[in-house]
C-alpha cells in the first residue's frame, strides 16, 4: 500500500486517477443493486416432503423442517418450484405448507456455498479481466472487484478481507468497496449506521494488502487511515 491509493466517492460516477480516464470495474457478483428482491419461502410445517415433481404422488427427494428456507422459481398446480440451497437441489413443495416472502440481494441465494470462495473468486474476475483486454479494452482501464457481500455470506467476505492481497498479487488493480455492509455489522452486530469504525478497520486490512481502489462514504476518515497504514507499511521496511 502506497499514497498511490485513490479514494473515490460513493456518488462518483467515474473513476479517476493514475491517468486513468475511466475504469471498467470487472466484479465477482454480476447484479446490480437494482436488481428485483429474490423471492423466497419459508417452510412453516415439519416434514414437509420435497418432491420429484408438483404432484402428491412424485418421489419425496427431502423433508424440510419449519424454519428452512427455499428460494422460489415457479409455481405449477398447488406446488412451487423450489431450489433449497442446502441440500443443493431442486424440487417442489406445496404452497399451503410454506411462507413466501422477499429479501434484498444480500440475503439470496439462500446460504451461498463456495468450494474456496478467495480462489473462485480471483479466477473469475481476471477470467473477465482477460476476455475485456481481448475484446479491446486497456488493460490500464480494468479494475477487479471481489464484490464483497453480494452472492456471499458473512464468512465469505471475511476471508476475502484477510486473503485479499491473493487478488492484488493477479497484478490487476483491485477495487474494494465495504462501507457500512453487511458482514460489518453482523460481524460486529450493528445497525448500519453505526459501523463507520468496523467499515475504516476493513477498508485499512484491504489497502494494506494491495486494494488500489477504495469506493466509501467517509472520505476524510479514509484518507487519514490510508496516510496511517502508509506510514505503517514505511516503517516497517
Amino acid at each position: 500500500m502506497s499514497a498511490r491509493a485513490i479514494v473515490v466517492h460513493r456518488a462518483s460516477a467515474l473513476l479517476l486517477g493514475a491517468g486513468v480516464a475511466c475504469a471498467l470495474v470487472l466484479s465477482a457478483h454480476a447484479a446490480t443493486a437494482a436488481e428485483a428482491p429474490a423471492s423466497l419461502a419459508i417452510v412453516v410445517r415439519d416434514q414437509t416432503p420435497l418432491r420429484a415433481g408438483p404432484h402428491d404422488a412424485a418421489q419425496q427427494q427431502a423433508l424440510l423442517w419449519q424454519g428452512e428456507v427455499v428460494e422460489v422459481r415457479g409455481e405449477r398446480l398447488d406446488y412451487l418450484q423450489v431450489w433449497d440451497y442446502w441440500r443443493e437441489r431442486g424440487g417442489f413443495v406445496e404452497a399451503g405448507r410454506v411462507r413466501r416472502t422477499a429479501l434484498a440481494p444480500r440475503s439470496g441465494p439462500h446460504r451461498p456455498a463456495y468450494g474456496d470462495v478467495v480462489a473462485e473468486v480471483t479466477g473469475y474476475v481476471t477470467a473477465q479481466a482477460r476476455r475485456a483486454v481481448a475484446a479491446g479494452v486497456r488493460p490500464e482501464a480494468i479494475l477487479i472487484d471481489p464484490a464483497h457481500d453480494f452472492g456471499k455470506n458473512t464468512w465469505h467476505s471475511l476471508a476475502i478481507t484477510r486473503r485479499l492481497d491473493e487478488l492484488a498479487g493477479t497484478g490487476w488493480p483491485v477495487l474494494v468497496a465495504v462501507s457500512n455492509k453487511d458482514f460489518i455489522g453482523e460481524t460486529l452486530g450493528l445497525p448500519a449506521d453505526q459501523r463507520g469504525a468496523g467499515t475504516i478497520a476493513t477498508l485499512a486490512i484491504c489497502a494494506w494488502q494491495g486494494a488500489r481502489v477504495l469506493r466509501v462514504h467517509d472520505v476524510p476518515a479514509t484518507r487519514r487511515a490510508l496516510e496511517a497504514v502508509s506510514w505503517a507499511r514505511g516503517a516497517s521496511r
